[in-house]
């Protein structure tokens, strides 16, 4: 075992893991943030997606000791309180989830995502989607969300 320590949603975690453990289990398992999903382990769905050190990863492409000493949000970390985050927020309102299982990935690859556009295009969005799957919507409304939020890009923040 090899002790990690990572700091996520702001919050400093040291913690015994074997070495093989993926970075997706390491969040869910380890410290209980279940939001993170795993959908495949084959890295093809993204419904695992976090941002690493500021960066959107698919946390099932990694293991939990390479990101030691890493800054980890994950979609736990978006909301301040009750307060949705603007990417969350336009989710909401315009109904960018059926069943909600790739949401927190399509959230988490949305915010680096439109970072510095916000006049992205649909086209834009669905060619950067393509790394997230979701099986339910025709992606129609996870556009339109994501353009709303482009929109207020400056009050995105990815902590």
């Amino acid at each position: 075992m090899t002790e990690v320590t990572l700091t996520v949603n702001g919050k400093k975690y040291t913690q015994n893991v074997f070495d093989h453990v993926l970075l997706s289990d390491f969040i869910r398992e380890k410290l209980k943030l279940t939001g993170t999903h795993i959908g495949c382990d084959t890295s093809q769905c993204g419904a695992c997606v976090i941002h690493l050190d500021g960066k959107s990863i698919k946390s099932c492409t990694m293991l939990a000791v390479q990101a030691d000493g890493c800054d980890v949000l994950t979609i736990e970390g978006l909301a301040d309180g009750d307060v949705l985050h603007p990417m969350q927020r336009a989710f909401h309102e315009n109904h960018g989830l059926q069943c909600g299982f790739c949401t927190p990935g399509m959230i988490m690859s949305a915010i680096e995502l439109i970072k510095g556009k916000p006049d992205i295009t649909e086209q834009e969005i669905r060619q950067g989607l393509e790394g997230n799957l979701c099986r339910c919507t025709g992606y129609q409304n996870i556009v339109k969300s994501i353009q709303e939020a482009a929109k207020n890009e400056n009050n995105l923040t990815n902590r």
